[in-house]
């Protein structure tokens, strides 16, 4: 029960955009090997999103060993401030801010009201609320400013890695050479024998702004493999939006220990 709860809570962070009158962005660029680490991190910076609220329904696809479940999310979401989802009817909502996540499920009457170790021990690294905002955005999940990286090319890809690659734990950030948005964002704990994999099939315009049009994670823990598609349609950008959220009384709480 605790693993699909959060599960759950996984979908409510990693679903994100699409576009009611968006065109795709070509994936296609030449390559320039003589780019420099600062120069990358710099054009990848210039793409960050501007917005205020974005809203939009995400068709999701999930995968775990021999099970699958295919369903639409609507997602609201105002920048630095809140990601909000709710399953059809409301009957799965979720609420997350910087300071805690929030979610309850009217299936099983159960709620969920804390700090972000639910989403940090699925994923297997300490996340917070600009982490989950980056991966939405196709962004860089940790400030790029906040340490020394090296650049090479990797097939159709520029790859950052830090100078002081940590053996315990790994991290490579992949650039796409058309737009400077993210390929992909690659964290693995080898001795824990976890990893997380972000891929970003499509990106698309909306209003200007770059965003992601399809993701595919992939959470990896020993020998269990969980798999999640995104499809983000319909989006529209800086409406007033509400985000109700009221946990019903008598439901049960999930404590993580």
């Amino acid at each position: 029960m605790i693993r699909s709860i959060k599960i759950a809570v996984l979908f409510s962070c990693l679903l994100f955009v699409g576009c009611k009158s968006a065109k795709r962005i070509s994936s296609t660029g030449d390559l320039d090997s003589k780019l420099s680490s600062k120069e990358l991190i710099k054009k990848h910076q210039k793409q960050d999103v501007k917005f205020r609220t974005m809203q939009s329904k995400v068709k999701v696809e999930y995968y775990q060993g021999n099970r699958s479940e295919s369903y639409t999310i609507n997602l609201r979401m105002e920048k630095d401030k809140i990601i909000w989802m709710s399953a059809t009817l409301g009957i799965v909502r979720a609420k997350i801010t910087p300071e805690k996540v929030s979610f309850y499920n009217k299936l099983d009457n159960t709620y969920f009201d804390g700090d972000f170790r639910l989403i940090s021990d699925f994923l297997g690294t300490d996340l917070n609320f600009d982490n989950v905002q980056r991966i939405l955005l196709g962004e860089a999940i940790f400030d790029l400013n906040n340490n020394m990286y090296n650049a090479e090319i990797h097939e159709e890809s520029y790859v950052l890695f830090p100078e002081d690659q940590n053996a315990l734990y790994e991290i490579f950030f992949l650039l796409n050479p058309s737009h400077f948005k993210m390929d992909s964002q690659q964290l693995a704990q080898p001795l824990e024998r976890r990893m997380l994999q972000i891929d970003y099939k499509n990106y698309q315009e909306v209003q200007r702004q770059i965003v992601p049009e399809n993701i595919k994670v992939i959470a990896l823990e020993d020998d269990d493999e969980t798999i999640v598609n995104m499809e983000f349609k319909s989006v529209s950008l800086n409406n007033e939006l509400r985000f109700p959220f009221r946990i019903p009384s008598g439901f049960e709480e999930i404590e993580i220990k």
